[in-house]
């Protein structure tokens, strides 16, 4: 993590199904697991313990491996972070590691996930209110 804390950081458990008969975990697991962390960052950030967004939806996943995890690994330790926003989405940076590996080592896979803020029921994409935004910024990475 280059000495930068992310916003959040949550550890997922590995199941046996998420790795292949070689041992490696499946990227559409990780996938899974990026989800995990997200969902666990985004319904427990509001105040109050009320949830800050719960009407996002996936516009992008991109996922680099820069070395592979097994299932020997787990739990995986997913941390997070805004890489921006603008008036209806926003982006979420992620280091994957595993939870044994030393905190500054260079992560397994770094991740984004470009995520759209809809009004579920009129069906339409919603702008992010004041309050939204100013958590966003707070919980932005700077370098």
């Amino acid at each position: 993590m280059s000495g930068v804390a992310p916003a959040f950081v949550a550890s997922i458990p590995v199941r046996w199904s998420d790795a292949g008969a070689s041992g490696l975990l499946a990227t559409a697991q990780l996938v899974t697991v990026m989800e995990e962390a997200r969902v666990a960052w985004l319904l427990s950030a509001g105040e109050e313990h009320r949830p800050l967004i719960t009407s996002a939806m996936i516009v992008t996943v991109d996922l680099t491996a820069h070395r592979h995890l097994t299932a020997d690994d787990g739990p995986i330790r997913v941390a997070m972070w805004i890489d921006g926003f603008r008036s209806v989405d926003f982006t979420i940076g992620y280091a994957l590691t595993a939870v044994s590996d030393d905190p500054d080592a260079p992560p397994a896979y770094t991740a984004t996930t470009q995520m759209a803020v809809v009004d579920v029921e009129a069906h339409t994409l919603r702008r992010l209110t004041d309050d939204e935004k100013a958590t966003l910024r707070a919980w932005s990475r700077t370098a």
